[in-house]
């Protein structure tokens, strides 16, 4: 990702990615995975950045008001529910389209896309032998 890109990203506050040592910190897969989309969006001109680091500062607050002692914090959940909240809010994408989305992911079997060998035709190259 080219240093314009992240320009836009705020370096401390509310709305900060976690960092080590001044890099970004992704703990799954999947927390890559939606930065690089929410970041996609935006340089095709999806929607305004200050719009999505409003919606993630709105979501943090949000849950620091209104969650239990026990709730786990995870700051992509929030960046994803802003990417979400903007993309709805002007009408790049439905509630309906989120959540029949979210409904087929959900069913896919644990660990999925983790595995560049799992016979998709993305990994390592198939078998294929002559008859």
């Amino acid at each position: 990702m080219s240093a314009a890109a992240l320009a836009p990203l705020a370096l401390d506050g509310p709305g900060a990615p976690p960092r080590s040592n001044g890099e970004l910190v992704f703990a799954e897969p999947w927390e890559s995975r939606a930065f690089g989309m929410a970041v996609a969006l935006h340089d095709a001109g999806a929607f305004d950045w200050p719009a999505f680091q409003a919606a993630l500062i709105a979501r943090i607050a949000a849950w620091e008001a209104d969650r239990s002692g026990d709730e786990t914090w995870s700051y992509y959940v929030h960046w994803l529910g802003a990417l979400e909240d903007v993309l709805v809010a002007d009408g790049t994408l439905g509630n309906r389209d989120i959540t029949e989305r979210a409904g087929r992911l959900a069913a896919r079997p644990a660990g999925h896309d983790h595995d560049r060998e799992h016979g998709h035709g993305h990994g390592a190259p198939a078998d294929h032998r002559e008859h």
